[in-house]
């Protein structure tokens, strides 16, 4: 009879130290899984965060103890609110590997900056190149980044912490994390979750804004493509310019930089055709699973269900909202000054894609344009300008790294 106590003695360890924060923490990992098999939004992302989520959240995973007294301490003391002594935190269980992966990858931007060899090695500036202009969209959708600053300042008296809060507008998760640990913010965690998870619901988020700013028949203007031959000379050297450029002038991101030029060199060079693949495919995916497993070390329910993060992830949703906005207006004050010159005008719908989620936003502005019309091919367009809000986002993070750091 004891022996078949004993069974079940997990069932009872549950139920005494078990909250119903623990199944809303279930609950949102599910979610997350649904949309990454069931809707295929970032599953790479989604499903490892969800999953992570779920495993995160049973009693004991971590534990907070007074190292004199031995009580329980709550998430965010730094000393005990009965005797002020100091805090021990202690991790058993998937808890325990997670913390040394959040260590080993995140905690010193290991991950962040491999992540960014495996996009640079995605990405294609041919059509950046071919058409320079498309930089500017890139920038006017950073305008989310310090319209938050502005905000979270309100919520959030320490500059470390506003400064890191307003780059989840950078629609970046590898800018959000180094930002936000050189700046030493107290919300790492959490700002890391937002900009990730964000990131992900791109494809929910984005729609509804460019339809609310843009009219039937601006998502219908058609747009040519010239395409213009890109010497292989320029495609090598671009990259290694850029990379220069940014160490001198804004050196807090040129590491970002750096990395992200390094392996859009290895695509470039024509003689690392292997390499690329590699970080294109086998880098990137490995990378991004680790990096999505170990985002949900910060997902614990007394970490992640309080009013700060809650503020966080809504702070977070109004930069992404307010990046979409600023794209979409800038390039409709572009058509109003190109009409005034009697140039053609372009599709509104691009500005969007000048935010950092490549290559998601990029598909979303092509899939919304062929939708209105099944002859409109704005890919190309949307992508130039999708890899002009990479840039900019780095460039942005460093901009605030340099005021604030």
């Amino acid at each position: 009879m004891q022996e078949l106590l004993k069974l079940f003695e997990p069932l009872t360890m549950f139920a005494q130290n078990g909250n119903w924060k623990m199944i809303v923490m279930w609950a949102i990992g599910g979610i997350l899984i649904y949309l990454a098999i069931k809707k295929e939004m970032e599953p790479t992302l989604l499903l490892p965060i969800g999953f992570g989520a779920i495993l995160m959240n049973f009693p004991m995973v971590v534990s907070r103890v007074c190292e004199a007294c031995g009580a329980v301490a709550k998430y965010g003391d730094e000393l005990c609110t009965s005797c002020g002594g100091a805090i021990h935190v202690s991790y058993s269980g998937i808890a325990e590997p997670l913390h040394e992966l959040y260590n080993a990858g995140i905690a010193n931007e290991l991950f962040p900056l491999l992540l960014f060899i495996g996009i640079g090695a995605m990405i294609d500036f041919g059509p950046l190149l071919n058409n320079p202009k498309l930089m500017l969209f890139g920038a006017a959708a950073q305008f989310g980044i310090f319209f938050t600053l502005c905000m979270a300042s309100i919520f959030f008296p320490e500059a470390k912490d506003f400064a890191s809060i307003a780059i989840i507008g950078a629609a970046d998760g590898p800018t959000s994390i180094v930002v936000a640990n050189q700046l030493g913010s107290n919300y790492v965690g959490a700002i890391t979750v937002a900009a990730y998870s964000y990131m992900a619901l791109v494809p929910i988020i984005q729609p509804p804004v460019i339809k609310a700013l843009t009219t039937k028949e601006e998502r219908r203007i058609r747009m040519k493509y010239e395409q213009k031959s890109v010497s292989k000379t320029t495609k090598i050297l671009f990259p290694i310019i850029i990379s220069i450029v940014a160490c001198i002038f804004a050196p807090g991101a040129g590491s970002l930089i750096g990395f992200l030029m390094f392996g859009n060199l290895i695509r470039e060079c024509g003689v690392l055709d292997s390499l690329s693949e590699t970080a294109q495919k086998v880098l990137a995916n490995l990378v991004t699973i680790f990096l999505g497993i170990t985002i949900a070390f910060n997902m614990t329910a007394e970490q992640f269900l309080s009013l700060e993060t809650l503020l966080i992830m809504g702070l977070g949703l109004i930069a992404f909202i307010v990046d979409t906005a600023g794209g979409v207006l800038f390039a409709k004050l572009y058509n109003v000054i190109m009409r005034v010159l009697g140039k053609d005008p372009i599709n509104p719908m691009i500005g969007a894609a000048g935010i950092s989620a490549f290559p998601m936003s990029g598909r979303i502005v092509h899939k919304m344009a062929l939708k209105e019309d099944p002859e409109n091919f704005l890919l190309m367009h949307s992508i130039g300008v999708n890899v002009s809000g990479q840039i900019a986002s780095v460039i942005a993070g460093a901009l605030v790294l340099g005021f604030f750091g």
